[in-house]
């Protein structure tokens, strides 16, 4: 909660007072399906919640000043230690993402002409490169995860 929460909060509204000045930006919030679904542990699907709703709510204050802000969702990411775990067997890493994929799609968010109708809104990171065809940095596309599949 400190540290991924919190930190989120701060940098949120350190970049708003930035961006309502500018009167256009994007605050991005990663989270996860943790926030909808038991997925590990308790504390992790509340911050995940959290997480979301401060999204939703910071979008609803920033409407008016043309900045976005999403929940973004990300898959599998090929981090370190998604690296070691999947070395060790114990993860399938045919459908991860590398780190470089949620800058992409990130990217490919800020300059989508539709950006404030997806203010507030949960997007899954793989659905969204689907969407405005985005490819990782391997040429693939990730398939989206969903609640189901989770």
């Amino acid at each position: 909660m400190d540290v991924g929460v919190r930190s989120a909060f701060v940098a949120s509204a350190e970049a708003a007072k930035m961006m309502v000045a500018r009167r256009r930006g994007l605050i991005v919030n990663i989270s996860f399906w943790a926030a909808q679904k038991f997925v590990g542990n308790s504390i992790y699907g509340i911050a995940k919640a959290a997480t979301d709703k401060l999204s939703a709510d910071t979008a609803h204050e920033l409407r008016s000043s043309d900045v976005a802000v999403v929940s973004l969702y990300p898959g599998l990411v090929r981090t370190e230690s998604v690296m070691e775990a999947a070395r060790a067997g114990w993860l399938d890493l045919s459908n991860s993402e590398s780190p470089e994929f949620i800058g992409r799609v990130i990217a490919a968010l800020s300059r989508a002409p539709d950006l404030i109708a997806r203010s507030g809104k949960i997007i899954v990171a793989a659905q969204l490169a689907r969407e405005l065809n985005i490819s990782d940095i391997d040429g693939k596309q990730p398939i989206p995860l969903t609640l189901s599949s989770v």
